[in-house]
């Protein structure tokens, strides 16, 4: 990483970066991969994927299944319907 990379990521970005902020962006980023690299190089072979640190089970409720027509409720909210349809202005000549 220089700063002639620097420069063309915040080009690249549309970034406006001033040349007195170059340097401390160029630490800035080298910590950032050092670490990353320094993460990259720990032995995970044995490790084994999780989603979570607990392996705790979400028990979910049975669902329920509704038969729900809430039309006439809807339709009586609004004030611009028409024989059980909902009008809206014309957008398309």
């Amino acid at each position: 990483m220089n700063k002639e990379t620097i420069i063309k990521i915040s080009d690249l970005a549309k970034i406006d970066i001033k040349d007195d902020q170059i340097d401390d962006i160029l630490t800035s980023l080298e910590k950032i991969l050092n670490l990353v690299d320094e993460m990259n190089s720990v032995d995970t072979d044995n490790v084994t994927p999780m989603s979570h640190p607990l392996n705790l089970k979400q028990e979910l409720r049975k669902d329920e299944i509704k038969v729900s027509n809430e039309r006439e409720l809807f339709q009586k909210n609004n004030e611009h319907t028409d024989n059980g349809y909902y009008k809206v202005p014309k957008i398309i000549d």
